[in-house]
């Protein structure tokens, strides 16, 4: 094929010629929704003396600060593996006092963990590539397929305000980046009070293998788009910004039935 035929293709027309790619595949996955209760809020010491003294609470915000996932073979189950997670989360508090009128806000930390049991086949083989670390232990005989995580946004439901029950501690070790995060290390033991949450979370969880696939690819995808530098101009800037019709004039109800009946 010349030059100028292979020009005078365009994407999705014409001819088209296989490639090899290597390229994640997904061999199994789950949605799930949970409404985790009851889970026990920690705070570092200087937060924790608040919570002591605090008549009542409010719940005003969550979020998923990272998850950490570990993922074995089920024994007796070839091709299926056990994800586990444990999600660390934070929970935003507005907390009242006797002493003061004035809600305080303040941020501590919640753990929950779930499993779950996905397919993702078997593989026999070690994998060594040039951008990964050298190592000395290379006793592991099965590659292990990757399990990643997708959350949402947690939705905060509802926090109380108990005494803590004797097994109040966290399910596992908090990491020390973590603890470092929020600036110190959070109280676990003998504390009078402590605040349960309950929040609803959204996950997605898959397995994945990198596999080699043959596609058809057709010409390289070549920016059309020119850089422009940005300006100084705080006014040039905010002339290029389009009119937000929506925010000032919003959908009326019939658009909104009308999508929802094409569910």
């Amino acid at each position: 094929m010349t030059d100028k035929n292979r020009n005078d293709r365009s994407p999705g027309f014409g001819d088209s010629e296989p490639v090899c790619i290597n390229a994640s595949r997904i061999y199994d996955s789950c949605a799930e929704k949970d409404c985790a209760e009851d889970l026990p809020v920690f705070f570092t010491q200087p937060v924790q003396q608040k919570i002591d003294s605090a008549s009542s609470i409010r719940l005003i915000g969550t979020d998923i600060i990272t998850v950490h996932i570990k993922n074995e073979p089920v024994p007796f189950h070839r091709g299926f593996y056990t994800v586990e997670m444990t999600f660390f989360i934070e929970i935003t508090l507005e907390i009242f006092s006797a002493a003061n009128m004035r809600p305080d806000t303040v941020i501590g930390l919640s753990l929950y963990s779930k499993k779950a049991v996905l397919y993702g086949g078997e593989g026999n083989v070690k994998v060594f590539s040039s951008d990964t670390e050298h190592s000395e232990s290379h006793d592991v005989q099965k590659s292990l397929p990757k399990a990643t995580v997708q959350t949402a946004a947690p939705i905060p439901l509802s926090a109380k305000l108990v005494k803590c029950p004797p097994m109040c501690i966290p399910c596992c070790r908090i990491p020390d980046y973590i603890c470092t995060r929020y600036g110190g290390i959070f109280a676990t033991n003998d504390r009078p009070n402590t605040v349960m949450a309950t929040i609803g979370l959204f996950t997605i969880v898959q397995m994945e293998r990198d596999v080699r696939m043959l596609i058809n690819a057709y010409e390289y995808s070549i920016p059309e788009k020119e850089c422009r530098p940005s300006s100084s101009d705080p006014c040039e800037m905010f002339g290029r910004l389009d009119f937000p019709t929506e925010a000032f004039f919003p959908e009326d109800i019939s658009s909104v039935y009308s999508d929802v009946s094409k569910c």
